[in-house]
């Protein structure tokens, strides 16, 4: 359990960073997932082939894990586009939501009983949501993407529990992720009609940040969560995940300076969501003693 919490709080740290890769990178949303997925594939391909930790799956494991894979990429669609419309900080707190979610829709997908204590958590973080766009109500734009994107992460990742459960996280990811790019992809063109763009390419700078986030925030990150996920409940991966938002806030603090725009009502539904996390780590360590 402890090695476990570990390798997901590892994985959280490098998924904070993502946020700031996100405003570095000037391609627009749609562009810069389709790249972020494209090098994560084939070097997911390349790698767990020559490691050999890729295993056969049946046609039927393919295209499900595939339509979960689409899942992911919306999500990171919806959430470069929540940076990209209103911040990073805005982005990041959105993405808390992902518990509220999780706790809600987890029972009815595996089919268990409502944990009333895991709502009312995830119920925290959204009350702190709240406060921090009553006082604070721009980027109305980002602020719908960014809880989209919540909503779908938390979906794929319940999901994506069911396949690391029987199918090792190397070979369930890079089925996934293929998934999610060829389905991108098919997308792309109806995306660019819509949301046209002056090239399609990367800049030069925008390479070496496309590789950051790929390789260490990506197949890095992303093995480091499946495992996690082979010994913790969907919600506690989730809910740990909004420390992602304390991370890249700091980051941004740092970066873009990006503190002097945000209100007191922003650090208080913040102080929130931190207590949620916190709560949930207690709850977790102590019914393991039992």
């Amino acid at each position: 359990m402890k090695q476990a919490l570990i390798k997901l709080h590892v994985s959280v740290f490098l998924a904070g960073f993502t946020g700031i890769l996100g405003k570095l990178i000037q391609l627009n949303e749609g562009l810069l997932v389709w790249y972020r997925l494209f090098i994560t594939v084939v070097t997911m391909w390349l790698l767990f082939s020559f490691i050999k930790k890729l295993t056969r799956i049946s046609k039927a494991d393919m295209l499900k894990l595939a339509g979960v894979g689409f899942l992911a990429a919306l999500h990171w669609v919806t959430f470069y586009g929540s940076i990209k419309y209103a911040n990073v900080s805005v982005a990041l707190v959105c993405f808390s939501a992902v518990g509220f979610f999780t706790a809600l829709l987890e029972p009815f997908i595996v089919g268990r009983k409502i944990n009333w204590t895991e709502v009312l958590l995830g119920l925290l973080v959204m009350v702190g949501i709240y406060i921090i766009f009553h006082f604070d109500p721009r980027y109305k734009t980002g602020i719908i993407l960014g809880i989209t994107s919540a909503l779908l992460i938390a979906v794929s990742m319940i999901l994506l529990r069911q396949f690391v459960q029987r199918i090792n996280g190397e070979t369930a990811l890079t089925y996934q992720l293929t998934g999610g790019l060829l389905l991108l992809t098919l997308c792309m063109p109806f995306y660019l009609h819509f949301f046209p763009v002056k090239t399609v390419f990367p800049g030069t700078g925008d390479w070496g940040w496309l590789l950051i986030l790929s390789w260490l925030c990506s197949v890095w990150a992303f093995q480091l969560t499946t495992q996690a996920l082979k010994k913790l409940s969907a919600f506690t991966v989730n809910l740990t995940f909004n420390l992602e938002p304390v991370y890249g806030i700091l980051m941004a603090f740092i970066f873009f300076n990006e503190a002097k725009d945000l209100s007191n009502g922003f650090y208080f539904g913040l102080a929130l969501i931190i207590l949620s996390v916190v709560l949930q780590m207690w709850r977790v360590i102590k019914l393991k003693k039992h």
